[in-house]
């Protein structure tokens, strides 16, 4: 990762670390509570893009804590847009039930998402929180990955054979090239599997469970605080400040030759 002046950046990152884990902790328990299932489920861009009242409540506290202890600071969320911040202030990106379609069906695989960013985009910090199993994997620039507090690691795999691979579809489609690498990894007996979230899946890499994991479009909301995760944990990004929409690749060190061959040569690194 590139060198950042963290003293430019005007943020107590110990302080924006200790806020986000709270938010996080809150955020895991409002999604555990039961789901009233005639509770209302609205579409936003389509049948595949839906938000519920749990989403917007933890966004609505999210911003309300955020706005109070870091005042001059953006934020960036999934349902409620942008709010700008000061000029040259960092800036919080937060996804509050990333995996909103599982969720809604009550399957048990979704996520809180935050980070926080320089006013260049930079990440500085990443919070991934599973409600479901009670894990919560954070990251601070420069000073390694943890799950639950403990430093971890991506995987030591030296191959995709016999290992998994995570990734994600657009809403409800493949992404270009998604197809033919989807085939070259079974041609080498990697099991692909499609979870329903995107944060999680990429913090899967960090913690060693997935080889590899890859996305077709970055979102800075829902993979900016994974990609850091990640980052810290070792393992390598193609390319490691992904541009919005550009497609992610996450992967474990010593398995990263033969992942990239196949992610340019399937034409899933393409633009």
């Amino acid at each position: 990762m590139a060198d950042v002046d963290l003293d430019r950046a005007d943020v107590d990152l110990d302080r924006a670390l200790e806020v986000a884990t709270g938010l996080a902790a809150w955020a895991s328990e409002t999604i555990r509570r039961p789901r009233d299932p005639g509770a209302e489920v609205r579409e936003k861009d389509g049948p595949a893009d839906i938000v519920t009242a749990t989403d917007e409540a933890v966004e609505t506290h999210v911003r309300e804590v955020l706005g109070r202890a870091f005042p001059d600071h953006g934020i960036v969320g999934e349902e409620y847009g942008t709010t700008e911040g000061a000029a040259d202030a960092p800036h919080w990106v937060v996804d509050p039930v990333d995996g909103t379609t599982n969720y809604a069906h009550g399957l048990g695989w979704c996520s809180f998402s935050l980070g926080l960013a320089a006013a260049d985009g930079t990440p500085l910090l990443g919070v991934v929180a599973d409600p479901w199993r009670g894990e919560t994997f954070t990251a601070v620039r420069g000073r390694g990955a943890f799950l639950n507090g403990t430093r971890t690691h991506a995987a030591a795999h030296t191959t995709l054979t016999g290992h998994v691979f995570l990734t994600e579809w657009a809403a409800h489609a493949h992404w270009p090239g998604m197809d033919t690498l989807l085939a070259e990894l079974a041609d080498r007996h990697c099991t692909v599997r499609v979870m329903g979230s995107t944060a999680l899946s990429l913090a899967q890499v960090a913690a060693g469970r997935a080889t590899a994991a890859a996305i077709g479009g970055f979102h800075a909301i829902d993979a900016l605080p994974p990609l850091l995760i990640a980052l810290e944990a070792g393992a390598v990004a193609v390319p490691e400040r992904p541009s919005h929409n550009q497609p992610l690749l996450l992967v474990a060190p010593a398995a990263a030759q033969e992942m990239t061959e196949l992610w340019y040569g399937s034409g899933a690194a393409a633009v």
